[in-house]
């Protein structure tokens, strides 16, 4: 099966040359799908000169309007059978990859998760906690049995992902993402994956207004 990774970037110049080397480097059929959100530190110059070489495609939104916008955007261009979204930073390892999509392969779910908690990652205390309260909201009002809620690294059968409806534009649409397979009563297999956090100072975005949005997305599409 075909695999479309969606790269959501934004303001990412040092990074997504060797995020895109190491994504191109799993031994997986791949499209690779690009979404420059208005980056405005050479970003976009960088991706142009990328733009059609093999399996990439790059599209490019004039604003900055979030990961959740990006990621719908790409969710409209994917041709696999199976779709990933990918950071443009380097926490993630692509190398997960490929034991990530072996339960989709093997028929054994639809949607598989990619904890960070399940393996040996360290984590600053204010994230842990961040993470664990949103991921224990979420398992209480969807009847979920998730460890981590807030992964970039979710994994779906196009089918899965692409009919949900997706309307949120920052950081919520993991909740969103979430909460909607929930109801649907997806079954969200999870297997560990390597991640390494980094700061603010070396260009972490996702700040605390993001998980106030997190919390009441969690209330809004439950109630």
């Amino acid at each position: 099966m075909k695999i479309s990774i969606i790269i959501p970037v934004y303001n990412e110049k040092e990074t997504i040359l060797r995020v895109l080397q190491r994504v191109q480097a799993v031994p997986l059929e791949k499209e690779i799908i690009v979404i420059d959100d208005g980056s405005t530190d050479g970003t976009g110059e960088v991706l142009r000169r990328l733009h059609g070489q093999g399996n990439i495609r790059v599209i490019f939104q004039e604003k900055n309007r979030g990961k959740g916008a990006a990621v719908r955007r790409g969710l409209k261009e994917v041709s696999g059978e199976i779709v990933a979204i990918q950071d443009a930073d380097l926490e993630y390892n692509p190398e997960d990859y490929l034991h990530l999509v072996e339960p989709i392969l093997k028929g054994q779910s639809r949607v598989v998760y990619g904890s960070r908690f399940l393996g040996r990652n360290a984590f600053p205390p204010v994230s842990f906690l961040a993470n664990k309260f949103l991921t224990f909201l979420v398992n209480i009002f969807y009847g979920g049995k998730l460890t981590d809620m807030e992964t970039c690294y979710k994994v779906f059968r196009r089918e899965a992902i692409v009919p949900l409806s997706l309307r949120s534009e920052r950081f919520e649409i993991e909740v969103e993402v979430t909460c909607k397979l929930l109801l649907k009563k997806e079954f969200i297999y999870e297997l560990p994956i390597h991640y390494q956090c980094r700061s603010f100072f070396h260009g972490k975005k996702i700040g605390w207004i993001d998980g106030l949005k997190a919390l009441w997305a969690i209330l809004k599409y439950r109630f």
